[in-house]
């Protein structure tokens, strides 16, 4: 019972939006899926605790992927002890405080599904490491960008290009119906998939970002525009920054583009998975249109979000045509010509692309 709780009430309250996504994935798969979210959502709360410093922040995420890796909890002790007591949220301190539980729930599952749960969650928080790493703590009055875009796609695929393989793996194992896929080809694009949604992120909370320290425009490009990352706390530095901007923009696009391939192979049978495929998919369109409208993308006091009533009605229309290719694609091209960058139609294969 308690370990339902785990995957439904708790699930719930730590899971903001993707809760949603959970919820209309097929039942055999939503156990494995809703545990890796947990676990790496419990990683997440380590790395972002701010009542420590960063060392001990990457000591207690090093401590979390050894027990991950290893499937041993003794470590588990630590964390409690030292970091559950300082939440202030009582969903992520619950969390910290039954990640023995979660681990129960990884022990009952097949080899298999707890292979494909260690491997996504600890590449996931290889892109926490890499967060705390590269960047000063969020109150040390220092900004670092990354170096180069190879850098940014390296992030984008540890945080959610990883997913996108993840996804594949554990749909192909449950759903006979996807016994025709090429594994290597939908792998591929269910990474892209992934990186164009945290792409969207990552220009959506571009000021947020930059006032705690982090600037994940590459530094090698603002350079040649003539700008260092600091300059970007200036909100007027947007017109000097406007064709970087728009070349992320593009690149995102190009992203969805393989995001969408990916979703248009989901059988139409299978309902579930292409509504969880689809309602991301959309509602980024979305918002990188609120994006490409925005009056300026560095100034904080703008905020870029797309309205629960526009959600909605994106969830209830795609319900309505889910067995429509045509029905579908049309919408889909719709969504997409609302944000007018021409794609940049990437060749060569970035990080996660050659088998992750």
């Amino acid at each position: 019972m308690k370990n339902q709780d785990l995957l439904g009430s708790l699930l719930k309250r730590v899971s903001r939006s993707f809760y949603l996504t959970l919820k209309v994935v097929p039942s055999d798969v939503r156990r494995p899926i809703g545990l890796a979210y947990l676990f790496a959502r419990a990683a997440d709360t380590i790395a972002d605790t701010t009542l420590i410093g960063r060392a001990d922040r990457l000591k207690y995420l090093e401590l979390f992927r050894e027990a991950i890796r290893e499937g041993k909890t003794g470590d588990l002790l630590a964390i409690k002890e030292v970091l559950a007591e300082r939440q202030q949220v009582a969903a992520e301190r619950e969390l910290l405080t039954r990640l023995d539980e979660g681990f129960s729930i990884l022990h009952s599952l097949g080899p298999s599904d707890q292979a494909m749960i260690r491997g996504v969650v600890l590449t996931l928080t290889e892109g926490m490491v890499m967060d705390l790493a590269t960047f000063p703590g969020e109150n040390e009055g220092r900004l670092v960008a990354l170096d180069t875009r190879a850098d940014l796609d390296r992030y984008t695929y540890y945080v959610a290009g990883c997913v996108g393989e993840f996804w594949t793996e554990i749909h192909m194992a449950h759903r006979p119906s996807l016994a025709g896929w090429d594994r290597e080809t939908m792998r591929r694009r269910g990474v892209r998939f992934g990186k164009g949604l945290q792409m969207t992120n990552v220009l959506r909370d571009l000021p947020k970002d930059l006032r705690i320290g982090r600037c994940y425009l590459p530094r090698q490009e603002l350079e040649a525009l003539g700008l260092q990352p600091a300059d970007l706390l200036d909100p007027t530095a947007v017109v000097k920054v406007k064709p970087l901007l728009r070349s992320l923009l593009a690149l995102t696009l190009d992203h969805y583009q393989e995001g969408w391939a990916y979703t248009l192979q989901i059988p139409r049978r299978e309902v579930q998975m292409r509504l969880a495929c689809i309602w991301p998919l959309f509602i980024g369109l979305k918002t990188l249109a609120l994006l490409d409208r925005s009056p300026n993308l560095l100034d904080p006091g703008v905020t870029i979000k797309t309205p629960r009533g526009a959600v909605y009605g994106i969830m209830a229309r795609s319900l309505a045509m889910i067995g429509s290719d045509v029905a579908l694609d049309r919408y889909y091209q719709r969504l997409r010509r609302s944000v007018p960058v021409s794609p940049l139609h990437v060749s060569s294969p970035p990080v996660g692309e050659r088998g992750g």
